[in-house]
């Protein structure tokens, strides 16, 4: 037997900002893996704002969590006892691996990977990140060459991909992000047409600048005014694609629809939202084609890399407040 730290999950934030008292650290005993199970050390945890949805049960889409569950949260893991023959002493395996620094898991729950490349690139770039970001743009977005995309959460690990994406595709991208460092970052580094700060007021006015004929394609991470602000510039035939709804989590109840939502029927236009596992089946060829426009230089990652289990929920919270820059991840233990 040995002792591993966790966090349970210990409120339901509904409606609401997240709090350290949604959280609970404890020690317990974990026993050697029965068959077919490994046993893993935690290096790094990934973290979404998905996560925050998962503590409230809503959406559907996953199966629930109850007060006293370790906190659910993928990562990077290093296999350090096995009893089945998937998986070996020393492997490198990402899953669900909870906020844990060691736990006893299915073999057959966890994805081995490849000894080439940054490890910690399967919990952004080339996990559900950069999937999310290329089914997304790929079947919903079905951007061509020469539309304008526009991308909120721009600088987030997603959205700074879907742009990338867009650029490859032959697409004008604009970016919405919080502050001028980001703005300039998503410019000068990942290819941007532009970038707009939404934190500086009158947002309609700084994208019309950018997209004098209407948006194409609006790529939504975060929901609220953002969205319905943008709702009113898109263009003829556009694609709005909901992937996500960061300003839905700090609110105390359901938002309200857009305002601007008719212009879906003066524009012709369609919005339409989607979750990863659509795709599930597809998931290996999208890996290397990732792979690929990451080996040839086409496609740049960010990663936020905070440090100590002890400090999980803190990480989880930098997201709600835009303080993470690129994919947020936290390294619990040496070794990745």
């Amino acid at each position: 037997m040995t002792t591993s730290r966790q966090w349970l999950i210990n409120g339901r934030p509904n409606g609401r900002a997240l709090v350290q008292d949604d959280f609970k650290w404890v020690e317990t005993e974990v026993g050697a893996p029965g068959e077919g199970e490994v046993l893993v050390r935690t290096l790094y945890l990934a973290f979404d704002p998905a996560q925050k949805g998962w503590m409230e049960n809503i959406g559907g889409y996953t199966a629930p969590t109850e007060i006293g569950d370790v906190m659910r949260g993928s990562g990077l893991a290093e296999v350090v006892a096995s009893n089945s023959p998937l998986l070996r002493e020393g492997d490198k395996v990402t899953g669900i691996l909870g906020w844990r620094d060691l736990a006893t898991l299915p073999a057959k729950d966890l994805l081995k990977l490849p000894d080439d490349g940054p490890p910690t690139a399967h919990l952004g770039v080339l996990g559900t990140t950069g999937l999310t970001a290329l089914f997304g743009l790929q079947r919903i977005g079905k951007p061509f060459p020469g539309d304008t995309v526009v991308v909120t959460g721009a600088a987030g690990a997603t959205g700074s991909v879907v742009g990338q994406i867009a650029k490859i595709g032959g697409c004008k991208v604009i970016g919405v992000a919080g502050g001028a460092e980001k703005c300039r970052w998503l410019v000068d580094e990942l290819g941007f047409d532009g970038a707009v700060d939404y934190k500086a007021g009158d947002l309609r006015r700084q994208v019309r600048e950018h997209a004098k004929g209407g948006i194409d394609v609006l790529w939504d991470n975060v929901g609220g005014p953002i969205l319905n602000d943008l709702m009113g510039e898109i263009a003829l035939h556009a694609r709005v694609v909901i992937c996500g709804g960061i300003s839905r989590y700090q609110l105390g109840q359901m938002p309200a629809g857009p305002e601007n939502y008719f212009n879906l029927v003066f524009k012709r236009a369609t919005m339409e939202g989607f979750i990863l596992t659509d795709f599930i089946g597809e998931f290996p060829w999208a890996r290397r084609r990732i792979s690929q426009w990451i080996a040839d230089g086409r496609l740049k990652f960010k990663e936020d890399i905070q440090v100590g289990l002890e400090n999980a929920p803190q990480t989880l919270m930098r997201l709600f407040e835009g303080a993470n820059f690129g994919k947020q991840l936290l390294k619990v233990a040496d070794g990745g």
